[in-house]
């Protein structure tokens, strides 16, 4: 079940609600064997058929093509196999880990918003959710995704991820649900974790920045002499507030640890600890879904209480990944994760009594979110040869189990919380709210999916197909009444043909299908059915040398059956499906090391959305709300590899996003906008070899400090404003 963005607004006031957006969907002896092995590993380095790529470990990174570029040579989310990008026919872009530390990224939006098709921003800034879109679609909750496991969302709350425990992240843009089973038609956003390597990792850093940001991090890995046993610690801890006096505070510890028994078996076993604190609602005063405005000038003031207003969550996930290649052929992998998340927040909302009035009165609303899921996919790849075709199968079970436990107190218009815009005055105190109403909900899903990649000579096909069964079901935690129950099943399926030029040109086309139950209600309290999509897509990828990939997309996207807030009856929020959403659009994408000292990051997207079917007649024609037609961003990055200024970089980016619609009637605009980021670093190896491994950046973000509104269906944020953030790392 979805909950209304801000419940107390919705149960207790007049309809002006300004606070809290729910994303917009919801869902969830060593040495002695490795001798006798060897003799194994070389026969198969003979094999007589056509060259098979060896298939890699699990925990074998996508690693850049000279290990010091923004080019990703391979991907493991797109095909579960590490196919090269350059021969995988679709769309898919990596962030490694060398951009995320040149940008100071420190959300997973910043990480991914200089990639094409992506936008970030629709509810400007909250730190709560990594509110991403990918080709017009969200992804906060139903497209998070982490090492190829779903990261569920609750009703309040996500698995919130670490960029610096990060080694990458791979965007997948259009359906990929033949792959992942129940997912959003837009794409999806693969975290990948760092993990044991062979070559030895020590990294200790201190950050220091604007708003009071303390922060220390560290990442230390290594092996054992014969490398059967890799090991990995990463941590972090931070204190301090954003903008708009946000909490941000966080304590994260991630041990994994990588037991290789044998050549041919793999085994690594992972934990990740966060314990998080930051606000419940960060949204701005408004009225009908613009910024307040008083006497002509428009105010810019938080609804909730800065001093009253917390968000506090503690999360765990427990894990392993398994691989065993049993001989030429097959290779058996398998990846099981635990998880638990338990969140507790409070804040104050309300609305005006009358739309002149100056007074915003206020109640308290607390939120309690407990959530448990378990996950596991099993795959078997399979390269062999049929005459001169060449192929790469992969079979595959998974099965997703998630519950959920929702709590909702709701205090009543307290007149000591009210808010006099013309004389603000914040710092309030008083209780948390008990929880008066409640719910569990519990999904299940079951999938099967078979993918053969098949090359002949320079032509790639990619086939694949995926049947899938979910249930879901809600009761009332009071009264233990059902509430919502539904099953489903579902089949999906894509196809891809590639065409590898030797002069590095590849041109392909796709196909590719999605659907995503939903736990939304219609007015006749029965669940809704899934939404479904589907995309067309043709490219072509030219990477003429390792250090440069270049990428055009052109495509027809829909969805179709999209659950959204209708309406309430009661104060309760019912859904009906929308019908048809179809965004067609264009991108171009560059990952390239232009001279030895110059690379860059540069996108552009085109993106006609349009509401093709629905049963609100002023929404039909519309464009979608928040969705922008023209996005471009361009980060360069300069390192001087020479003379006076050896060990210097500077870093530039510019980031543009067209003006979009507040809500799908397209009766008023946010603004388009467009911001500035700066970098610089040295490395003092430079200055002589007592100074090695120490290193020293410093990243502004929005340098124009531009406080740009966003509103979003009756909800109006602020972008994020300038940031500056100082790093001293050292690494031996």
């Amino acid at each position: 079940m979805e909950f209304p963005r801000d419940a107390f607004a919705q149960a207790s006031l007049p309809p002006v609600t300004v606070d809290a957006p729910q994303p917009q969907q919801r869902a969830r002896s060593t040495t002695a064997t490795r001798s006798q092995t060897s003799t194994r590993a070389t026969r198969r380095t003979r094999a007589t058929t056509p060259q098979i790529t060896p298939a890699r470990s699990v925990n074998e990174r996508s690693y850049s093509a000279d290990n010091n570029s923004y080019v990703a040579g391979q991907a493991s989310s797109a095909s579960k196999t590490n196919t090269p990008l350059i021969d995988t026919p679709r769309s898919v872009s990596v962030i490694d880990r060398k951009e995320l530390d040149d940008r100071g990224v420190t959300s997973i939006p910043e990480a991914v918003r200089y990639t094409a098709g992506v936008t970030t921003g629709a509810y400007g800034y909250d730190p709560r959710f990594d509110q991403i879109y990918v080709r017009g679609f969200t992804t906060t909750t139903l497209g998070d995704f982490r090492d190829g496991l779903k990261q569920f969302p609750s009703g309040f709350t996500t698995f919130r991820t670490e960029p610096y425990q990060l080694n990458s992240i791979e965007v997948i843009k259009g359906p990929a649900a033949v792959l992942y089973g129940q997912s959003v038609p837009g794409g999806l956003i693969d975290r990948r974790s760092k993990f044991p390597v062979e070559n030895q990792v020590n990294e200790i850093s201190l950050q220091g920045g604007t708003y009071g940001r303390m922060q220390t991090a560290f990442d230390i890995g290594g092996a054992n002499s014969d490398k059967s046993l890799l090991y990995r610690l990463v941590g972090l801890g931070r204190a301090g507030e954003t903008n708009y006096d946000i909490a941000d505070e966080r304590l994260m510890l991630a041990p994994s640890i990588t037991w290789r028994p044998t050549i041919d078996t793999t085994l690594t076993a992972y934990a990740i600890l966060q314990k998080d604190e930051t606000d419940a609602s960060v949204a701005m005063l408004n009225r009908d879904g613009q910024l307040v405005n008083v006497n002509g000038a428009t105010i810019k003031l938080r609804s909730s209480d800065p001093k009253y207003d917390y968000l506090r969550q503690q999360q765990a996930q427990v894990g392993y990944k398994l691989e065993h290649r049993f001989d030429d052929v097959f290779t058996f992998r398998q990846h099981t994760r635990f998880g638990v998340l338990h969140a507790e927040s409070r804040y104050v909302s309300g609305s005006f009594a009358t739309p002149t009035s100056t007074v915003y009165d206020r109640g308290a609303v607390a939120v309690g979110d407990d959530q448990t899921s378990w996950q596991t996919d099993n795959a078997l790849q399979a390269d062999f040869a049929t005459g001169p075709v060449v192929h790469r199968t992969l079979f595959g079970v998974n099965y997703d189990h998630n519950t959920w436990d929702f709590k909702l107190g709701l205090g009543a218009v307290n007149p000591g919380y009210a808010l006099n815009i013309l004389n603000p005055v914040y710092g309030i105190a008083g209780p948390t709210p008990g929880y008066t109403s409640g719910s569990r909900s519990t999904q299940e899903q079951v999938g099967v999916y078979l993918q053969d990649q098949m090359r002949l000579g320079n032509w790639h096909l990619s086939v694949s197909g995926r049947q899938d069964w979910t249930d879901r079901t809600q009761i009332n935690s009071y009264t233990g009444a059902v509430t919502g129950a539904r099953n489903d099943n579902a089949f999906s399926y894509s196809a891809g043909l590639l065409y590898h030029f030797e002069n590095g040109i590849a041109p392909y086309v796709s196909y590719a299908t999605s659907f995503q139950p939903v736990t939304s209600l219609g007015i006749d309290g029965i669940v809704l059915a899934p939404s479904e999509g589907e995309q067309i897509e043709g490219g072509v990828k030219y990477q003429p040398r390792p250090d440069v990939l270049l990428t055009a997309s052109i495509y027809d996207l829909k969805e179709k059956n999209a659950a959204t807030l209708a309406g309430y009856v009661n104060g309760i929020a019912y859904y009906a499906s929308v019908g048809e959403i179809r965004v067609q659009g264009f991108e171009l994408e560059a990952r390239a090391r232009l001279t030895p000292e110059l690379e860059t990051v540069t996108a552009y997207t085109y993106s006609d959305a349009e509401i093709t079917k629905s049963s609100i007649t002023t929404e039909l024609g519309k464009t979608p709300a928040v969705t922008p037609k023209h996005t471009a961003s361009s980060w360069m990055n300069y390192t001087f590899l020479n003379g006076s200024l050896e060990g210097l970089g500077l870093g530039a980016g510019v980031r543009y996003i067209d003006a979009t619609w507040t809500s799908n009637d397209n009766t008023s605009r946010n603004n388009g906008y467009t911001l500035f980021d700066l970098a610089a670093r040295y490395d003092f190896a430079k200055l002589g070899p007592k100074f090695a491994g120490y290193q020293a950046s410093i990243n502004a973000n929005n340098v124009a400090d531009e406080q740009v509104a966003v509103c979003n269906s009756g909800y109006c944020y602020l972008s994020q404003g300038r940031t500056v953030i100082g790093t001293l790392r050292y690494r031996w």
